[in-house]
């Protein structure tokens, strides 16, 4: 099998209520995304996609339909952080983009690999399934989910 890795990038906020540092604070993030896939070569004569795992272009246009285009300028906010949600469905037309856990990297990558997976695996090229999803929330901190 090969793999492809694509990468994009958007800007969110977030905050860690509990976090005994500076993380509990209204922050946000240059997030780097990779998105990893694994595949067989596309072989069909005349198919635009020959020799590829899949079109780097079409990676990026499914992952920004289905993901970074709803967290970009988001921000990203734990359902029960009460009075954040609160504050935040005060203004109206924010983009807010409510999760069912605590928004850190960890589980930001775990969410993003769940939505992805249902996108790219087995509807594309020749076996693709999504292999790994890396979140870098700063150049030195990131997360993986990678696919067991």
């Amino acid at each position: 099998m090969l793999t492809i890795t694509r990468k994009l990038e958007f800007d969110a906020g977030h905050r860690i209520p509990d976090h005994r540092s500076q993380c509990r604070n209204l922050h946000g993030h240059r997030y780097v995304l990779e998105i990893t896939l694994q595949g067989d070569l596309v072989e069909t004569e005349g198919a635009p996609d020959r020799g590829m795992v899949m079109d780097f272009a079409d990676v990026k246009s499914l992952a920004m339909e289905h993901l970074v285009e709803k967290w970009d300028h988001a921000f990203i906010v734990y359902e029960g952080d009460t009075q954040l949600r609160r504050f935040l469905d005060s203004m109206p037309g924010h983009k807010t983009v409510v999760l069912d856990r605590i928004p850190t990297v960890e589980n930001l990558a775990a969410v993003a690999f769940g939505i992805l997976a249902n996108v790219y695996d087995a509807h594309y090229g020749v076996n693709v399934r999504l292999q790994r999803v890396r979140l870098y929330e700063t150049p030195n901190c990131w997360s993986d989910f990678v696919r067991e």
